[in-house]
């Protein structure tokens, strides 16, 4: 993430209650497991040898600005340290190289003029879209087709005909809801809006807040952000309300690359286990993600180490432009053939492992949780995790494919997917203390995206904990001698209609 942006969170609804009973499967095991003895790997992969890594990415966030973003000197040095650790271990790496626009802002400014003039604060009452025109306008402010009473079901701005009569050069205020902010806007300026105020929906706990939004991957040509239930609802019950909404933003273009390394084994059965190398530009990010990047590392240093050629190839993969929008993953993606994709039975994704105030999370691929399936085999992956937790005693809660990482593009185009997650800024609840220890009404990793999320920053029991299952779930995939899904072209569909596009809201 660029060096002179703030760095938004996304709001996020806390698991209900219902999505945190105690995880007890303990059957048999999954189609991909046919009970490979992972303990060695496991022991080799220790918290203490990640921690080891986890000090070196700190060391070079300290000589590099205090951070490892994107296109950054941070982010070279890091990729060179994992490059140098995996070709120390017998490894052959290759960077994959590609550039994207980063939106850049460098200034706005959101005030009320008429009536009762106040300025609104930047994050904390207003946030700027990203992908935002630019512009400074001074307008009257017309509703879209609101929905402030009942269920306030939302489907403002969704449809060009709610905008007949809107006057041209009118600020449009426009409330979340169905269709994708992007969509909101594109409506607005074909109707000849002069910026775009999009409010939350106000139908739930996680839908009052200010709205941290995307508006997906080409800049529109007019100011948007996203502000609070509480300030739309405001502005909506005031008679000739007048607002200014100023946006001086720019795209820069990023040239960064991902780092890949490849064991042996059957390459039409490929196992992708995935972390992104890249912190924000606020600081060395060595919780989201350098647990991940160097967990992953570590683990594809013991598996080398073993001397057990596997028997599916393991592609580390080493992500690079995470967190502006899970760009380096998705490029991935992008360059794999029809061919390709039925070859890559899984992936694997660890993004944050080591949360200070944790819970142990596991990807919800059947849907029981939160409904939302993904492609076929993402049942199973959940499956070896959820036995191999269960095996050790271990209670876990299950964390939602929303699209906060980069599984994103491989469940979007048919490949199973799974992973593990210990918590962002989401707040734990008094039932997830119970199960898990920590503070109530705590965040869960309290230094999220900020400047503290440094070497302190990592629980190390979790962490080790974390790491035996990746090990596991790793060595478990790679011997696997049947298709992940049952079908033997490692392609199926799901049932998710993601919200998120990293840490921020596509609709």
């Amino acid at each position: 993430m660029e060096q002179n942006r703030k760095t938004r969170r996304a709001v996020l609804a806390t698991s209900a209650v219902s999505a945190m009973a105690l995880v007890v499967s303990v059957g048999l095991p999954a189609n991909a497991d046919n009970g490979t003895d992972t303990s060695a790997l496991r022991e080799a992969v220790s918290s203490a040898a990640i921690i080891d890594h986890l000090e070196q990415l700190q060391l070079i966030a300290d000589q590099n600005d205090g951070n490892r973003a994107a296109g950054t000197s941070g982010y070279e040095a890091s990729a060179v340290y994992i490059e140098e650790q995996l070709a120390a271990a017998g490894y052959t790496t290759s960077r994959q190289a590609f550039f994207y626009d980063q939106f850049v802002v460098t200034s706005s400014a959101v005030a009320r003029i008429t009536p009762s003039p106040r300025t609104y604060v930047d994050f904390d009452e207003y946030y700027v879209m990203t992908n935002s025109g630019a512009g400074d306008v001074t307008a009257a402010v017309t509703a879209v087709d609101l929905n402030l009473a009942g269920d306030r079901a939302s489907t403002s701005g969704c449809e060009a005909s709610d905008f007949v009569g809107f006057p041209a050069g009118d600020i449009a205020l426009i409330q979340r809801g169905t269709c994708a902010f992007a969509d909101k806007v594109v409506n607005a300026t074909a109707a000849g809006a002069s910026a775009v105020i999009v409010f939350n929906q106000g139908n739930a706990d996680d839908r009052l807040g200010v709205v941290f939004g995307t508006l997906g991957d080409v800049q529109l040509g007019i100011p948007a952000i996203g502000t609070s239930f509480a300030i739309g609802e405001e502005l909506a019950g005031l008679a000739g309300v007048t607002m200014r909404v100023a946006v001086d933003a720019a795209l820069e273009t990023i040239d960064t690359f991902n780092v890949l390394a490849d064991s042996a084994g059957r390459t039409d059965r490929t196992v992708v286990v995935g972390a992104h190398i890249d912190s924000v530009a606020e600081g060395a990010g060595i919780n989201d993600n350098g647990s991940g990047a160097a967990a992953i590392l570590e683990t594809a240093i013991q598996l080398a180490e073993s001397g057990n050629a596997p028997t599916n190839r393991v592609r580390f993969a080493f992500w690079g432009g995470e967190e502006d929008g899970l760009i380096g993953s998705e490029y991935y993606v992008s360059q794999l053939s029809k061919k390709d994709i039925q070859d890559h039975a899984v992936n694997l994704n660890f993004d944050m492992v080591g949360s200070p105030n944790y819970i142990r999370s596991v990807y919800d691929g059947d849907g029981s949780a939160f409904g939302a399936t993904g492609p076929n085999g993402s049942s199973l992956v959940e499956k070896v995790f959820l036995d191999y937790f269960a095996s050790q005693g271990l209670t876990t809660v299950p964390s939602e494919f929303d699209g906060r990482s980069d599984y994103f593009a491989f469940i979007n185009n048919g490949i199973p997917a799974g992973g593990l997650f210990t918590g962002a800024e989401g707040v734990k609840t008094a039932e997830e203390a119970a199960l898990f220890g920590g503070t109530a009404g705590a965040a869960y990793d309290p230094c999220y995206h900020a400047a503290c999320d440094d070497i302190n920053n990592i629980n190390p029991v979790v962490l080790e904990q974390m790491a035996d299952a990746i090990a596991h779930s790793t060595l478990t995939f790679a011997e696997t001698t049947s298709a992940i899904n049952g079908t033997g072209k490692g392609k199926g569909s799901g049932s998710i209609d993601m919200e998120f596009k990293a840490d921020r809201n596509i609709k």
